[in-house]
């Protein structure tokens, strides 16, 4: 172990002041590079000395008094007990050797003008040897190379008068060339020993960290070269569940300032360059310089091959930079790199540090690095380019330029922190500085926060330009689709394009994807389930993937594919795209893939996963965030609270404040039919067809009636047959099946609606085909819904086992939906309390007509209850006169007792 070394070598060094005591004079030269413990064990030799018989006298070298003559040969002498007489001529002496300065060179070793003459220097070492005649002495320096020239004169003057003395001298240098030819001089001398010190061993490492810490970190010798003072260090944020912390990254800061100041420049620079090649060139020195501080650095378990052995100590070196060092060394490592023809990203990230990006060369690389980093899933770093790029750039037109692209950036991780680079991309559009191109991102960008009147302006400021450049004409034939599909509203402010300018557009693959995404999405909204149009959406998403600028064409494919009723070939393509926005860090598209899938989950009668997959999108963007798209996942989130009858808990996305712009989008037609939809579940039928009548409008409006994306007729139907408006409501559903377009989704859940308004012995029959279709449409929760209504028809014509068989098959699958509506007003077995054919049947109350009938049997009259449950007296005597028929009674006071204890 190291402790076995250290022992050994203090073994010697004790047996050489045995023999000095003896009055055989000794010199010990300790050498080892950083942190091997040459001054642990020097101090260590110097406790020791009162049991030898010997007085200790230490000194200790150092840079910042190096041009102190005779600074370290004071600490001695003063630090000696000597008599007054004796005191004051040993002072005396120093006072005059500190002023003297001789011009020769005389001695080896020490340079013309820092030596002192040789009478003061003999005198100074009588002084010593006299003290040692009365008392044996050991005189320890350390770090002798950090003494001032002058003290090592006279300490090499004394190693050669004591070979029959009482004294020992004890010297420590991490390297015998520090000393140059002094170290020499000194070894010639027979009574001199040598004592090399190094690193731990493996062995030593793993030994002293498991008795230590309990533990044997494998890697901790690869980590530190056996530097003893990194071991400790690790062993030190080991205990204090650190890792590799702040002790480890002060045990690097203490080795470099060991080290010295051109070994400690070349590490800095070495850390910010990350190789040892150009570190000569950053710092402007010869490459001799350079490999020798390498080379010390290697050898004290800094660097391996050249760089260094962990990244920690690397960031604890960069982290001591003082800030002017940081700046200027960065700053040339940029221009060296750049001068060298390295990739953007390296010299963008040394342009990032250094804070500034003032050469003509910079911007473009840091638009370069930017685009990089956008196609590697490096948005953070990409944002931080742009920003120093946005900071740097002199010229407007291209700021407007590097902006946009910022905002693109932005937006995906969170679409609510571009906001604040609006109203300058506006401004830069005013005065001529945004192309074509970017200004339909910034109108884009506009209309998602909720500017609607800004986004028409900058629209309507395209219109007005005499020219469009390539890119531009391409990005408006991208967004000709997207308005239509998204905002058909401000589809007429868009400029209208000429054939001969989309021909002549610039085309690429990805830009032709986005085209043909966005057009199968108009198709699918304004055609309905076209089995092309399927076809061509799963087409694009084969070939997708989430780079920087496939989020449209990826989203309006899932929503072409869902809209035209193949939700379940929807769901397993967005599961992937959400795995892979997951791996690469883009939370924004994260939150807009969970949307679609909470759409795609309602669809395939999953209430409870469409709930989960749209508070999912809400809480990786926040709702103020999403602008006016919030819609979309506001939307879902009530029509699954409809769906599972969980009022009050859905009831805060019911009531949250919306843009108001938000109804001049898609998004806006989401919200209004789940917000329907939900009041209807609720029983508040005129506030829900209120909302679903205005969806409808404006669907007609836009032309976006498509019976798969929402088919708002059959609910308003629902509401009004709720109103007792049953004419209208069967006129609603037999439009909405004419409307159908072959979607057997649709048209099951048609049927049942419109079973509703028909006669009791059409109902059976009505359902069954609605069964039918559910059965093969997918979507479950319609199908039990379906099932629901059959049993209830099955009980009306008394076919009550039918019914009870029914009814299980139906609970099952509503209980699997998470349907709670559904499950309450399906019987669970029966306990003898209701009337009919079958004892042990059970006739079928809705939720509705079980609260009704549950007040009516407390005593409550029609106006009463429907002033408790907030509906209309008309609505109360529809709910009474089916339950009387389901109970087989003709009067209030007929009903059974049981149903108050089931009352809600």
């Amino acid at each position: 172990m190291a402790e076995d070394v250290q022992r050994h070598e203090m073994a010697t060094l004790r047996e050489l002041l045995d023999e000095a005591v003896a009055g055989r004079g000794r010199v010990a030269m300790v050498t080892g590079t950083i942190a091997t413990g040459k001054s642990a064990l020097l101090y260590g030799l110097a406790e020791h000395a009162f049991d030898h018989g010997a007085l200790p006298l230490t000194a200790t070298g150092s840079r910042a008094e190096s041009a102190l003559r005779l600074g370290v040969l004071s600490q001695l002498v003063l630090g000696a007990p000597m008599t007054e007489r004796n005191r004051a001529t040993a002072v005396g002496l120093l006072r005059e050797g500190a002023r003297e300065h001789l011009p020769t060179t005389g001695q080896a070793g020490v340079p013309a003008g820092e030596q002192v003459d040789v009478l003061i220097v003999d005198a100074l070492c009588t002084v010593l040897l006299e003290l040692s005649e009365r008392c044996p002495l050991l005189i320890v320096v350390d770090d002798l190379h950090h003494a001032d020239r002058a003290s090592q004169q006279c300490l090499s003057h004394l190693a050669r008068r004591i070979a029959y003395a009482k004294v020992m001298l004890a010297f420590s240098v991490p390297d015998p060339r520090a000393l140059g030819s002094l170290h020499a001089e000194m070894l010639r001398q027979p009574h001199c020993r040598s004592v090399r010190l190094g690193h731990l061993s493996p062995g030593e490492v793993s030994r002293l960290a498991s008795g230590d810490t309990g533990a044997v970190p494998a890697r901790w010798h690869a980590l530190t070269g056996g530097n003893r003072l990194l071991v400790d260090a690790l062993i030190e944020d080991h205990r204090a569940g650190d890792g590799r912390g702040e002790r480890y990254a002060e045990a690097v800061l203490a080795c470099l300032h060991r080290a010295g100041d051109g070994t400690s420049r070349v590490a800095r620079a070495l850390a910010v360059l990350g190789e040892a090649g150009p570190v000569s060139r950053l710092l402007g020195q010869n490459d001799t310089a350079t490999a020798k501080a390498i080379q010390e650095l290697t050898r004290a378990g800094l660097l391996e091959g050249g760089r260094f052995r962990d990244e920690a100590a690397r960031s604890a070196v960069l982290a001591g930079l003082e800030e002017h060092e940081r700046v200027e060394l960065y700053r040339r490592a940029a221009e060296l790199t750049y001068r060298d023809g390295a990739p953007a990203p390296l010299v963008a990230e040394h342009l990032l540090r250094a804070g500034q990006a003032s050469e003509p060369w910079a911007l473009p690389v840091l638009e370069e690095a930017a685009a990089r980093a956008l196609r590697h899933d490096g948005v953070e770093s990409a944002i931080e380019y742009l920003m120093l790029a946005l900071r740097s750039c002199p010229d407007e037109r291209r700021r407007a330029r590097i902006a946009t692209t910022l905002v693109r950036a932005k937006w995906r991780i969170d679409p609510g922190t571009p906001a604040g680079h609006l109203a300058d991309l506006t401004e830069a559009l005013r005065q001529g500085h945004l192309t074509g191109g970017d200004a339909v991102v910034l109108a884009k960008a506009l209309l998602w926060h909720g500017h609607a009147e800004d986004a028409r302006d900058v629209l309507g400021h395209l219109t007005k330009l005499d020219e469009l450049d390539r890119d531009a004409v391409a990005e408006l034939a991208v967004a000709h689709a997207w308005f239509r599909s998204s905002c058909p509203s401000f589809l007429r402010h868009l400029p209208e394009l000429t054939d001969e300018q989309t021909g002549g557009a610039a085309h690429s693959l990805s830009a032709d994807r986005r085209t043909e995404s966005a057009d199968a999405l108009v198709r699918a909204l304004t055609q309905g389930p076209l089995p092309e149009t399927a076809a061509t959406a799963e087409r694009i998403l084969r070939g997708s993937r989430l780079d920087e600028m496939s989020m449209d064409t990826v989203e309006s494919a899932l929503l072409a594919l869902t809209y035209t009723g193949r939700a379940d070939l929807a769901a397993p393509w967005c599961d992937s795209f959400i795995a892979e926005a997951a791996s690469r860090r883009a939370p924004s598209r994260q939150a807009r893939l969970s949307a679609i899938r909470a759409e795609i989950g309602l669809r395939r009668g999953e209430p409870a996963a469409a709930a989960a997959d749209a508070r999912r999108a809400l809480e990786l963007i926040p709702p103020d965030s999403w602008g006016v798209a919030v819609g979309g996942p506001l939307g879902s989130l009530l029509l699954a609270g409809a769906a599972m009858g969980r009022h009050e808990e859905f009831l805060p996305p019911a009531t949250r404040p919306v843009p108001e712009a938000m109804l001049e989008t898609r998004f806006g037609l989401q919200y209004l039919y789940g917000k329907g939809r939900f009041h209807l579940a609720a029983g508040q039928a005129r506030q829900a067809l209120r909302d679903l009548r205005l969806c409808g409008e404006l669907m007609g409006a836009w032309e976006l009636d498509s019976a798969e994306f929402i088919a708002w007729r059959l609910d308003a139907a629902q509401a009004l047959i709720a109103l007792g408006e049953a004419e209208e409501a069967r006129l609603l559903v037999e439009e909405q099946l004419a409307r159908s377009c072959g979607s057997r989704r649709v048209q099951g859940m048609a049927l049942r609606v419109l079973a509703a308004t028909a006669e009791k012995r059409h109902r059976v029959m009505l359902l069954r085909q609605s069964a039918e279709l559910l059965q093969d449409g997918g979507d479950k929760y319609e199908l039990a819904r379906s099932l629901t209504g059959l049993t209830e028809a099955y009980h009306e014509v008394g076919e009550f086992r039918r019914a009870a068989v029914l009814s299980r098959r139906a609970r099952a699958l509503a209980q699997e939906c998470q349907a709670g509506v559904l499950s309450r007003a399906l019987p669970d077995g029966g306990d003898g309390a209701w009337s009919g054919e079958d004892p042990g049947a059970r006739p079928v109350l809705s939720d509705a007509e079980r609260r009704v009938a549950a007040l009516a049997a407390d005593g409550y009259s029609n106006r009463e209850i429907a002033a408790k449950l907030f509906i209309t007296v008309s609505t109360v005597e529809q709910h009474l006169t089916r339950v009387y028929r389901k109970l087989s009674v003709t009067r209030r006071a007929d009903l059974p007792e049981s149903l108050t204890g089931e009352r809600r």
